[in-house]
């Protein structure tokens, strides 16, 4: 490509008013009415959100997670960390002892779902609207369904027998006894009433004289400790799972400062180790800016310093990170600068590593030693749909400006009948294993992959920017980031260029496989660069030019000192942007 010259088939979308990408387009046009409305962009990115689940509902549900990072007028960056924790009845023997060391697909994965809480906490202490102006364009898309579109009806062919295990599953996703096809009108007549009857709460609270702050607990409240709780508890009950009236009743999601790293000048935020969030930040550390820069864009000594790099950091990942309230998570160290530039010493520029490398020793770190059940080696690349998620950013006129990732599916485990709600599934991204940083216990969150983030350069710019994608989503971001960073490209055609992924680490869904060396590039990637790559000892495995498993990034690029907001969305799956 000659220099200047885009790579993107879709124009970066630019406006001054206010800008949103979202991982559907109707969450998109959702977001976008709030704020024409007048609303602030966690009012936007709550109404997009939370419509995620219903326009999504295999990769994202209205009672999963939703990790949430804000940067209000004061500058300061936040997280709402809106993950659920493990039911306090939960045995974890019982998976060694019943189920080989796994956590099975079905009811007993289920941790407390963060999903509501954390949009009604966002909207509670930052935004400016309620529950039911929010929510309105969820309840509808629920309720007078949605045309289907082509990547959730290929997902919900292809888990056509998990969603049959459950009759209440197969009811909603598989009308007739059979997936609905592209262009079918998906209705869920008991998600609308479930949202209808939050709303409704808050409602009748503003009745009795209530302020928008007592409306907004009684939205929480109605589904915490009202109706939907009950309904849920009693067939967890009667299902034989964990989950309880008390489990709900006291979930709330912490707000914290969301911590960071500082990358070619600019200072880069993620959510905390109770998610994969720091791999994006060690990456980074590990990297060498103007080394890369020198070795030019997705050339091979660029992709080989890249994927070595981020093998390093999931290999402390995999060391170190878990619920900050249970284990002890050495953060600081491996965020250190310092540490990261240790750490890039050990990347040979000639050969990969054929495995994930040995954890580091960060300052203030426990050396943990891994015993019991190992991940499963595996040949070949992952082919199973994965378990995932969406991505929502919005940035409005005054410049406020949110990053969320909300998540969770509804094939593995089953929908609470008349609810249209898989409370969250989390526990899949659990371990078993003994002395593993993120093995199941009662009270303790999972260790999640949703892990949005935001891009800081003081009076200069703002950029959110995340994407759904599992265990790919630090690969995508780092990648569209330094397309942006380092090679100055808009968001929109940061997002376009092809990618590539390593899968040499234990996944982070049960059952764990691991693919030791794996590296997946899309096929625009030049053919002498994947055979480079080889040489150096990547197991090269080729995708189509465009695939949906390499990420879905959206992005927007906010400019401080022209008010200019660019948005960038990536084609590889349903993902727009809007905004003027």
């Amino acid at each position: 490509m000659a220099e200047g010259e885009t790579y993107a088939q879709r124009p970066a979308l630019r406006g001054t008013r206010h800008m949103v990408s979202a991982g559907h387009y109707g969450a998109a046009h959702a977001a976008f009415a709030v704020l024409e409305a007048g609303g602030n962009a966690v009012d936007a990115a709550a109404a997009g959100g939370i419509a995620l689940g219903v326009l999504q509902p295999d990769i994202v549900n209205v009672a999963g997670v939703a990790p949430i990072m804000l940067r209000m007028a004061d500058g300061v960056v936040q997280t709402i960390a809106g993950l659920g924790h493990w039911p306090a009845a939960t045995d974890p023997e019982l998976f060694v002892r019943e189920h080989g060391g796994h956590v099975p697909e079905s009811i007993l994965r289920t941790v407390v779902p963060a999903a509501p809480d954390a949009w009604i906490t966002a909207l509670t202490q930052f935004g400016t609207m309620s529950f039911g102006e929010v929510a309105q364009a969820a309840i509808r898309f629920a309720d007078e369904g949605f045309p289907m579109y082509p990547l959730l009806a290929d997902m919900i062919a292809t888990r056509q027998q998990k969603y049959a295990r459950w009759p209440s599953n197969a009811a909603i996703y598989l009308p007739g006894g059979a997936p609905p096809k592209v262009g079918d009108l998906f209705v869920q007549k008991d998600l609308a009433r479930t949202l209808r009857y939050m709303a409704d709460q808050e409602a009748a609270s503003r009745a009795r004289g209530g302020d928008r702050e007592a409306g907004l607990r009684a939205a929480r409240d109605a589904f915490y400790c009202g109706d939907i709780a009950r309904m849920i508890v009693a067939f967890h009950r009667e299902q034989g799972g964990w989950l309880s009236a008390d489990d709900l009743a006291g979930y709330h999601s912490p707000v914290e400062r969301a911590p960071s790293v500082r990358f070619a000048g600019i200072d880069v935020y993620t959510c905390g180790p109770w998610c994969q969030g720091p791999v994006l930040g060690q990456t980074l550390n590990i990297l060498d800016a103007v080394a890369l820069k020198a070795a030019g864009h997705n050339s091979a000594d660029y992709l080989h310093a890249l994927v070595e790099a981020l093998k390093l950091a999931f290999a402390d990942r995999e060391a170190f990170y878990g619920d900050p309230r249970h284990v002890d998570v050495p953060l600081a160290g491996l965020l250190d600068a310092d540490y990261g530039r240790a750490r890039r010493a050990l990347i040979d520029p000639s050969h990969a590593s054929p495995e994930m490398p040995a954890p580091g020793d960060p300052l203030g770190a426990a050396r943990r030693e891994l015993r019991g059940a190992s991940a499963p080696r595996r040949e070949g690349v992952p082919a199973a749909p994965p378990r995932d998620t969406s991505y929502i950013c919005v940035v409005d006129r005054w410049g406020n400006t949110v990053s969320a990732t909300p998540s969770d599916g509804s094939s593995d485990s089953p929908v609470v009948p008349g609810t249209g709600l898989v409370p969250s599934s989390r526990g899949s991204q659990s371990w078993t294993a003994e002395g593993h940083p993120s093995r199941v216990a009662p009270g303790k969150r999972p260790r999640l992959t949703p892990s949005p983030a935001m891009a800081v350069a003081a009076d200069r710019f703002v950029l959110p920017f995340g994407t759904p994608g599992g265990d790919v989503q630090a690969q995508a971001m780092v990648q569209v980031l330094l397309n942006m960073l380092l090679f100055g490209m808009d968001p929109q055609d940061a997002v376009e260029h092809p990618r590539v992924a390593t899968y040499s680490f234990p996944d982070s869904f049960e059952p764990h496989d691991y693919f030791p060396g794996r590296l997946c590039l899309e096929g625009r990637i030049p053919q002498a660069t994947g055979e480079a790559l080889a040489e150096r000892g990547h197991r090269v495995a080729w995708w189509p030019d465009r695939i949906w498993r390499a990420g879905a990034v959206c992005a927007i690029h906010a400019d401080l000192q022209s008010g200019i907001k660019t948005a960038g969305a990536d084609p590889r799956r349903a993902s727009y942007a809007l905004g003027w």
